[in-house]
């Protein structure tokens, strides 16, 4: 075991052949532009490798996983492990293949770029630990060595890592990630249903909200957490929901259109405030129009909505054996809803037609006017 970083110059034994290739930023933004080629060929340089990439996870609350994977031939993996400034970072590689190895990389950096870690050359070969100098997703990448990738052999392999440590209040050695800088907006960017709003930078954490694709967010900064991005935001809405969203599904948004103070948009009644329908907790009760599958006729069902001004609320709409279901507004937009465990792959769109909002969660469709969450 060593306890610093090595500085090193060294390229790593297989993908590549030991030339200094593409930056792994500019690999992630964009395989297809890659020039290139190995020597005396004239094929692409990628072509003659297969890289995966993979996001660490750990579990809730945890700070290390173990991984298992399996490689053959030119295959390697790249895993990135979101870290900051002076923490801990412990690899432990053991294979049933002896010309396996790793190679650690800066974030910034990957194969092809300057090492900041050989498994190789260590001490002892593949187990490392030591402080990590910037703040950043780490690339750690996992290959064979050239000759036995050449001779297309197969390594079944097992990584136990960690990251441990205390973050300070600020992420020190923000080197390339832009944990205290990035964009003022993000838009939430998923294919596989809402995005989960939770309320501490965890996967343990309890749930704030679900947001759809596209709903507009304001960037209150970023940390490392769990081995993955976490950042911290807020809905452009007055009063806002605020939690932490991881940040592989974020791209950076735009702030267009969102007023510094937001206008009175919500009739106020002569008393000053919007008054509750005698005997619920509702500023508003009447029916939408629902259907419970696609293709269905279209029904009425009852709502009851709880404002909170500019376009934010709550409405609760009941369909009519009982069952009920719950949508969040924010600045006159349907951004989240009450997602049970069984739906936690099922997605929510919303489309304007006209005046209305048109809600579709999964095969539930609601058709829900303006009025409802604006009043008047």
């Amino acid at each position: 075991m060593t306890n610093f970083i090595p500085k090193t110059h060294a390229m790593p034994r297989a993908p590549f052949g030991g030339r200094k290739g593409i930056n792994l930023t500019r690999a992630l933004l964009g395989l297809l532009v890659i020039t290139a080629t190995l020597p005396g060929t004239t094929a692409p340089l990628w072509a003659q490798n297969d890289m995966r990439l993979e996001q660490v996870h750990f579990p809730p609350g945890a700070t290390g996983a173990t991984i298992n994977g399996r490689i053959t031939g030119n295959e390697f993996v790249v895993y990135k492990i979101g870290a900051e400034a002076g923490q801990q970072i412990a690899i432990d590689l053991r294979a049933d293949n002896t010309a396996t190895y790793f190679n650690l990389y800066a974030p910034g950096n990957g194969p092809g770029d300057e090492a900041l870690v050989i498994g190789e050359q260590l001490a002892t070969a593949n187990s490392y630990a030591g402080l990590l100098p910037t703040s950043g997703e780490y690339g750690l990448s996992v290959f064979l060595y050239r000759s036995a990738a050449r001779r297309g052999e197969t390594s079944t392999y097992r990584i136990k890592l960690s990251v441990s440590g205390d973050t300070g209040e600020v992420a020190e050695g923000d080197f390339a990630d832009g944990l205290q800088g990035g964009p003022d907006f993000w838009a939430v960017q998923t294919s596989g249903g809402p995005l989960t709003l939770r309320a501490e930078a965890s996967t343990g954490a309890g749930v704030v909200a679900r947001l759809a694709t596209g709903t507009p967010l304001r960037n209150l900064g970023c940390r490392m957490a769990e081995g993955r991005r976490w950042c911290n935001v807020a809905t452009l809405s007055d009063p806002g929901l605020e939690g932490w969203a991881a940040g592989e599904f974020l791209v950076e948004g735009s702030g267009d259109g969102v007023a510094t103070q937001l206008p009175d948009m919500l009739p106020v009644p002569a008393d000053g405030e919007d008054a509750l329908v005698p005997g619920t907790d509702f500023n508003a009760t009447g029916t939408v129009d629902c259907a419970r599958t696609a293709g269905a006729l279209t029904e009425s069902c009852a709502f009851g909505v709880t404002r909170q001004g500019n376009g934010n609320g709550v409405v609760t709409i009941e369909w009519p054996d009982g069952r009920s279901r719950v949508i969040v507004f924010a600045s006159g937009e349907a951004v989240a809803y009450d997602q049970s465990e069984a739906e936690k792959d099922t997605a929510m769109s919303a489309v304007r037609d006209g005046s209305d909002s048109i809600v579709t969660i999964g095969q539930e469709r609601f058709v829900i006017p303006d009025a409802v969450i604006w009043g008047g």
